[in-house]
């Protein structure tokens, strides 16, 4: 019995490491909820904004000579395909990395630009941080993603990310940046541009992709946020649950330790 009581403060003990572990992690994920969240809705916008901008100028039939919206070869999967990658700096986060890898299964043939250390590791890229990284990184990919689409080294440009719905729920999937897509309608604003709109559109799209790969970034930060948060709580839960369940357990065999002492020593003295 001393053996199995022994045993027990040991597991007690190594739950309620965890347990501390699990609730500073879920603290730091709280902490970090608001201003993430605050950062994903400004880039959306601004992405959003962009996006609006591009599609004006899609419409146009000067802008139909553009490299940018080519459109052959672009419906054949990892045919020329590159895919921008982003997932978490850090684990723990429920299953937001490994819905990310579960999709990256779907495009064997892609070509991976990785975002985020545990996609990183993955393929054996140099680290590129998820939660630091800039406009200026992003402005710099866009800028070669860009040329290398324009001489027609790739057919399309895709973005591997996680849309982020709410707290609870997170959803991994690819968005299709190049070639820009052509709208079926668009109203028109009565917008001029000079000194036309090619000229324009080819100066807007790298603008156009790195305002979306920061957006991407941002909203997928949120998510593993958000999937960390609500792990940790899990977590935390489930050891609190443990450890009531073992110091139930403790104390019926300390209580039973005692009592076959006492028989002893009863019998003992009966002698």
């Amino acid at each position: 019995m001393g053996a199995d009581t022994k045993q027990l403060r040991i597991r007690i003990k190594s739950v309620d490491s965890s347990l501390h572990l699990t609730k500073a992690m879920g603290l730091v994920a709280s902490s970090k909820i608001r201003r993430a969240n605050e950062e994903m809705r400004k880039s959306m916008e601004y992405a959003q904004t962009l996006e609006k901008m591009i599609s004006e100028l899609a419409v146009s039939p000067e802008c139909r000579k553009s490299p940018f919206l080519r459109q052959s070869g672009s419906d054949v999967v990892g045919m020329g395909t590159r895919l921008v990658v982003i997932a978490g700096d850090r684990g723990l986060a429920g299953g937001y990395n490994a819905n990310i890898f579960r999709l990256l299964k779907q495009y064997p043939e892609a070509e991976i630009y990785p975002i985020g250390k545990r996609i990183c590791d993955k393929v054996d890229a140099d680290f590129v941080s998820s939660e630091l990284y800039s406009s200026s990184e992003a402005a710099a990919l866009a800028k070669k993603m860009c040329e290398d689409f324009a001489e027609g080294r790739y057919n399309r440009l895709g973005i591997l990310c996680t849309r982020y719905v709410n707290m609870m729920s997170q959803v991994a999937e690819v968005r299709w940046v190049l070639p820009v897509s052509i709208p079926e309608e668009t109203v028109r604003s009565g917008m001029i541009f000079e000194p036309d709109e090619r000229t324009v559109l080819d100066a807007a799209v790298p603008e156009y992709v790195a305002g979306m790969f920061v957006a991407a970034v941002r909203e997928s930060f949120a998510s593993e946020v958000a999937a960390r948060r609500v792990a940790m709580d899990a977590a935390e839960k489930n050891a609190r649950s443990m450890i009531e369940d073992l110091e139930l357990e403790y104390n019926r065999a300390r209580q039973s330790s005692i009592t076959q002492e006492i028989t002893e020593i009863v019998a003992g003295s009966g002698k």
